[in-house]
C-alpha cells in the first residue's frame, strides 16, 4: 500500500524515517522540496540524495524504482538552485507574456532535461489555474493568466516540453486555485464559489485539453466548494469532484494526487487518518503527506484498516495501483533510476539554456504604460542626475542567489512552498533590491539612492529623498495583496506630480516595476510609466535594468484578457492628412502658432515668438515646398502642422517643423504628418539627402536642445521613425543685445585691422555673379537662396565680403537682413515687436583661410556697425556652427538664443522609413512633446 502515497521529509539527506518508510511500507513515491536540497552544490547533492533514495528502494526489493517529484515552476518557485548548473527561467506568466508557445515548450524541455540528469522523474506541472479573479489570488505568477485558451495553449505546450524530455507530468491545481475566497482563519478553507457551469466554461478549460492531451497526472486541490450543486469541505475528499467532475466527465483516468493532508484546516477538521480513507474513496491514488513522521505512519495505519474494514475496495486499490505503475512506466526505469547522468550532462547543456534564459527573459519584460516616453532613462537623466530606488520588504525567492547567500549565513532557512500563500510575510529583505539598484547605477554610470518602504507609508525621509532626486523608480512586489504597497506607490506618485520643475513644468518622472503579480496597477492609467518582471530573481532583475537603461527593447505583453486592454492603449490613429491650402488654413495656423507658444515652459524662449503662418511659406523659385496639416473639418481648427522643403541647389528634403496642438498629442498625429512627408519626398527622383532642420525658414535649425529632457525625448522620437539620431550636428542661433551701448572688444578690432582682409559692403545685382560664385562653396540647404533673396533685395539687405588683400579673391561673406526684407518673415526673430532686429546670416568662408576666427570675427564686426548705424536694438546670428567658433562670438557679447542638433541622412537610408510607415508600425506616437518640434 505504500505504492498509493506521496510523501516528503526534512533534511538534505536520507533519514532514518524516509528509509524506514521505503524499506519497511514500500513507499513508491517521494516529493522532494526546497528544504531536501542544499543552497550550495545544489545539482551534485540532489543527484546523490536521489540515488540514494533508489538504491534504497532497489535493495529493498521494490518491483520499479521511486517516482521522484519535484516542484520547478521556475519564476520565483524553484525548489532546485544552483547557479553553476540549473539555469533560472521566467514564471509561467512570464513565459506567457513571450507571447510564444514555442518558447514555452523549449523552456519546458530545457527544466526538464535538467531535472532529469538528477534523477527526477516527475514534475509537479503544469500549473493550469486560470486567474479569473486576479486581485488577492495567491498563486499570482505562477499562472499563466486569465484567458482560458492561453493557459490551455501554454499549459499544453509545456506538457510537451517535460514529457519529451522523460519526465512524467501532473497538471495542478484541480478544479483550480483561480478564484478563491479567504475567510482569515488558518483553520478556514479558501473557497471556490463558482458553480460548475462557470467553472466549465472557463477554470476547467485548461484541465479539460491537458486531458485530451496525455497528461500523466492531476493534483486535486484541499479548498472547498461552495455553489449551487455542490458543496464541498475538501475538493481532492469529495467523490463529487474527483470521481465524478475529474473522471467521469472529464475523461481522465491518470494519477491523482491529493492535496498535502498535514495542512493545518484539513488535519484539524477531519484527522489525517479519516481524511487519507476519504481520499481514497473519493477517487485519488495518491495521498500527499509532507514531511511529519507520525502523520504519515498514522496514514498509512489508516489505509491499511479501511481495506480492512472494507471501506476501502480492494478494486478501488488495484485500479490506483495499475494507475500509478503505468505513470511510472512513462518516466523510469532500474537502469536509468540508478545511473543519473548528474554534473557531466548539465555541463553540457548549459550553454544553449543560458542562451535560452537570455532569450526568454528579453522578450518577457513588459513595458505595459510610458505615456510620458520615460524610457529609457538615458534619454531623460544626464549621468549626474540622482535616481530615487523605492523598494517593499520582501522576502527572498527560493529561486536567488540571495536566498542562497541568506541560507548559507543562517538568516534565513530554506522553506517550501506554502499551499495558499498566506503565510508570506513581509521580513527585512532589503538586501534583495541592493544589487538591483547597484547594476542600474553602474548601467548608467550615475548615482543612485536606495531605501525601503513598509506598511508605515511615506515617511519624511521618502518624500525629502523624493525632493532630492531627479527621478523615482517605485518596486512593488504583489500590491493587491499587500495593499500598503499600492498606497505607498500612489502617494509617491502624488508627491512626483506636484514636484513641477520650474524651467519646463515637467512632473518628476516616476516608473513603477512591478516584480511579481502584473495586475497591481495593469489597468490603473494614472501610474504613466509601468514595467512588469513577473519575478524578483536576478535574472529577471538584471533584465529588468537593461530595459531601463535602454540596452534591452521589450516585447513582452501583458497575458490574458488585460493584453487587449494594453493593445488598446498602444493603438496608432491613422488620420487624414490633407495638402495645406494657404487661404483655407492660414489662419488656423497662427491660431496652432499661439497655443504651442502660450504653452511651452514660462522661463524658457519659445522658438515660435515672431513666428506666422506665412513664416513658413518662402514662394521662393529655387525651393520647391509643400505643407501638410491634419484638421478638424468641422471647426476648420489644425491640430497638426509639417512643412517640407525642396532646396534645389544642394538636392537636399528637408522636413523643417511638425507641430501639434498641446491637446492633441500622443495620438499619432505627428506620426501621421511625418509619414505623409516622407512619402511625398521619397516620390522624387532628384532627392540626394533628408535634413531634419532648416535654416530657412529658420524657425527650427533642426531637434530643440535647449531644454536637456526635452532633447532626449525629441531624439527618441525621431529614431523610432527612423532618422539616425546619432550622427547629428550642433547648431545655435545668437542674439547680442543694447546695441546703443556696445562696443568692439579692442583686442578683435586690433585683430581685425592686422589681418590680410580687406572689407566691403556690397548691394544689389551687380555683384551677383562674383557673390553667387563664391557661395557655391558652400553646400548647406538655404545657404544659396538667402543670397539670391539678398542681391535681389538690395534695399533691405546688403552682402560684407572679405577679400585677400594681395589678390582681390573673395575668401568670406555673411548677408545683412532688415526687419523690412521681403523675407524676413523667415527669421522669426526678426518680426519680434519688442526690439528693432537686424540678421547677421549665412556665413559662408573659404576653407582654403588659415585665420578662420579672424576672419569670421571681422565681418560680424562690420555687419554689427552697419547694423547700428540703423539704429537697431539688436543683432541675431541666425545659424552657427554650436560646436566650433562660439568663443570668438562670446567675446564679443553675443549669447546663445536657441540650440538645435541638425540631422542628415541619405536617400536610402531614409527610404527604409518608409518601408517601415508602409509596414504601419506603431511607431508614431513614441514622443510626448515629440511632434510639438520638427
Amino acid at each position: 500500500m505504500g505504492q498509493m502515497f506521496i510523501m516528503g521529509f526534512d533534511g538534505t539527506e536520507v533519514t532514518p524515517q524516509i528509509k524506514s518508510l521505503i524499506e519497511d511500507h514500500h513507499l513508491g513515491t517521494i516529493l522532494l522540496t526546497a528544504k531536501n536540497l542544499k543552497f550550495t552544490a545544489a545539482a551534485a547533492q540532489t543527484t546523490k540524495l536521489v540515488l540514494d533514495l533508489q538504491t534504497i528502494a532497489h535493495n529493498a526489493g521494490h518491483p520499479v524504482p521511486l517516482a521522484i517529484g519535484l516542484d520547478q515552476e521556475n519564476g520565483g518557485v524553484n525548489s532546485l538552485f544552483d547557479e553553476a548548473y540549473i539555469r533560472q527561467f521566467p514564471s509561467a506568466m512570464g513565459v506567457a507574456a513571450t507571447g510564444s508557445t514555442d518558447m514555452a515548450y523549449a523552456i519546458a524541455k530545457a527544466t526538464g532535461r535538467e531535472l532529469s540528469a538528477v534523477g527526477i522523474n516527475w514534475i509537479m506541472g503544469p500549473c493550469l489555474d486560470v486567474l479569473t479573479n486576479v486581485k488577492n489570488q495567491p498563486l499570482g505568477v505562477r499562472s499563466m493568466g486569465d484567458d482560458p485558451e492561453e493557459v490551455s495553449k501554454f499549459g499544453v505546450a509545456f506538457k510537451r516540453g517535460y514529457k519529451d524530455a522523460g519526465l512524467a507530468t501532473c497538471g495542478k491545481h484541480f478544479p483550480s486555485y483561480g478564484n478563491l475566497e479567504f475567510l482569515g482563519s488558518s483553520l478556514d478553507v479558501p473557497i471556490i464559489t463558482d458553480s460548475l457551469e462557470q467553472l466549465s466554461l472557463s477554470a476547467l478549460v485548461p484541465f479539460r485539453n491537458a486531458i485530451s492531451q496525455g497528461v500523466d497526472g492531476m493534483m486535486v486541490g484541499g479548498c472547498a466548494m461552495s455553489s449551487a450543486g455542490v458543496n464541498v469541505m475538501h475538493a481532492c475528499l469529495s467523490e463529487q469532484v474527483v470521481d465524478m467532475l475529474l473522471r467521469d466527465d472529464l475523461g481522465f483516468d491518470g494519477v491523482v494526487m491529493s492535496e498535502c493532508l498535514e495542512m493545518e484546516a484539513l488535519s484539524q477538521n477531519i484527522g489525517v487518518g479519516g481524511g487519507t480513507v476519504m481520499a481514497v474513496n473519493a477517487g485519488c491514488d495518491l495521498v500527499l503527506l509532507c514531511r511529519l513522521f507520525p502523520v504519515q505512519q498514522e496514514a498509512i495505519k489508516y489505509l491499511k484498516l479501511g481495506y480492512q474494514d472494507s471501506a476501502i475496495s480492494a478494486e478501488r486499490i488495484r485500479k490506483s495501483l495499475k494507475r500509478v505503475l503505468d505513470l511510472k512506466a512513462t518516466c523510469t526505469n532500474w537502469e536509468k533510476a540508478l545511473n543519473p547522468t548528474g554534473i557531466s550532462d548539465l555541463s553540457r547543456m548549459q550553454p544553449a539554456h543560458t542562451k535560452l534564459s537570455s532569450e526568454a527573459y528579453n522578450a518577457s519584460i513588459t513595458v505595459v504604460r510610458d505615456k510620458d516616453r520615460l524610457l529609457p532613462l538615458s534619454h531623460i537623466l544626464d549621468s549626474e542626475e540622482e535616481i530615487l530606488l523605492l523598494t517593499p520588504l520582501v522576502k527572498p525567492l527560493p529561486a536567488s542567489a540571495l536566498a542562497k547567500g541568506l541560507a548559507a549565513g543562517g538568516i534565513i532557512s530554506p522553506s517550501s512552498h506554502t499551499p495558499w500563500g498566506r503565510s508570506m510575510s513581509l521580513m527585512s529583505g532589503e538586501n534583495i533590491f541592493r544589487e538591483f539598484g547597484r547594476s542600474i547605477a553602474r548601467k548608467r554610470q550615475g548615482r543612485l539612492l536606495h531605501t525601503s518602504y513598509t506598511a508605515h507609508g511615506v515617511r519624511p525621509s521618502h518624500e525629502n529623498l523624493v525632493n532630492r532626486a531627479a527621478a523615482v523608480i517605485v518596486v512593488t512586489a504583489d500590491a493587491n495583496q499587500h495593499l500598503y504597497q499600492n498606497g505607498f506607490t500612489k502617494h509617491v506618485a502624488m508627491i512626483c506630480k506636484s514636484a513641477l520643475s520650474g524651467a519646463d513644468r515637467r512632473e518628476k518622472p516616476m516608473v513603477v516595476v512591478s516584480v511579481s503579480s502584473p495586475y497591481d496597477f495593469a489597468l490603473d492609467t494614472s501610474i504613466g510609466t509601468y514595467v512588469c518582471s513577473y519575478d524578483f530573481t536576478e535574472t529577471a532583475l538584471q533584465t529588468v535594468v537593461e530595459v531601463l537603461v535602454g540596452d534591452l527593447t521589450p516585447t513582452g505583453m501583458l497575458p490574458g484578457t488585460v493584453r487587449q486592454h494594453q493593445k488598446t492603449h498602444h493603438s496608432k490613429q491613422h488620420w487624414v492628412v490633407e495638402s495645406f491650402d494657404e487661404e483655407r488654413d492660414a489662419t488656423a495656423l497662427d491660431d496652432l502658432l499661439q497655443r504651442i507658444e502660450q504653452e511651452g515652459p514660462v522661463n524658457q524662449r519659445s522658438e515660435l515668438i515672431g513666428c506666422s503662418s506665412k513664416t513658413f511659406a518662402l514662394h521662393n523659385p529655387g525651393v520647391e515646398e509643400a505643407h501638410y496639416v491634419v484638421r478638424n473639418s468641422s471647426t476648420r481648427s489644425l491640430l497638426g502642422f509639417c512643412c517640407t522643403y525642396l532646396f534645389k541647389s544642394t538636392a537636399t528634403a528637408v522636413v523643417g517643423a511638425i507641430l501639434v496642438d498641446p491637446d492633441r498629442r500622443k495620438l499619432s498625429i505627428g506620426h501621421s504628418l511625418h509619414a505623409r512627408a516622407i512619402r511625398s519626398l521619397l516620390h522624387r527622383g532628384d532627392v540626394n539627402r533628408f535634413q531634419l532642420g532648416s535654416r530657412l525658414p529658420g524657425v527650427y535649425l533642426g531637434i530643440p536642445a535647449n531644454n536637456q529632457a526635452e532633447r532626449k525625448q525629441l531624439r527618441r522620437w525621431f529614431a523610432g521613425i527612423g532618422w539616425n539620431t546619432a550622427v547629428s550636428r550642433p547648431v545655435c542661433s545668437l542674439i547680442l543685445k543694447n546695441l546703443a551701448t556696445w562696443t568692439a572688444p579692442e583686442q578683435i578690432s586690433l585683430g581685425v585691422q592686422h589681418a590680410d582682409f580687406e572689407f566691403e559692403l556690397v548691394h544689389g545685382r551687380v555683384y551677383a555673379e562674383s557673390i553667387i560664385e563664391h557661395v557655391k562653396r558652400g553646400s548647406r540647404p538655404g545657404v544659396m537662396e538667402v543670397y539670391q533673396l539678398a542681391v535681389a533685395d538690395h534695399t533691405s539687405c546688403g552682402v560684407i565680403q572679405a577679400k585677400r588683400a594681395k589678390d582681390g579673391s573673395v575668401l568670406g561673406s555673411v548677408v545683412l537682413c532688415s526687419p523690412g526684407a521681403s523675407w524676413a518673415d523667415a527669421l522669426p526673430p526678426l518680426k519680434d515687436t519688442n526690439d528693432v532686429t537686424w540678421a547677421i546670416s549665412s556665413p559662408v568662408i573659404s576653407p582654403d583661410v588659415g585665420e578662420y576666427s579672424t576672419l569670421l570675427q571681422g565681418l560680424i564686426l562690420l555687419g554689427i556697425r552697419q547694423v547700428k548705424q540703423q539704429q537697431a536694438d539688436a543683432v541675431l546670428l541666425d545659424y552657427m556652427d554650436g560646436d566650433g567658433h562660439f568663443d570668438s562670438l562670446s567675446v564679443m557679447g553675443f549669447n546663445v538664443l536657441h540650440n538645435f542638433e541638425e540631422i542628415c541622412m541619405d536617400t536610402f537610408k531614409v527610404g527604409l522609413i518608409d518601408l517601415q510607415v508602409a509596414d504601419e508600425k506603431d511607431i508614431g506616437d513614441k514622443g510626448n512633446r515629440g511632434t510639438r518640434h520638427g
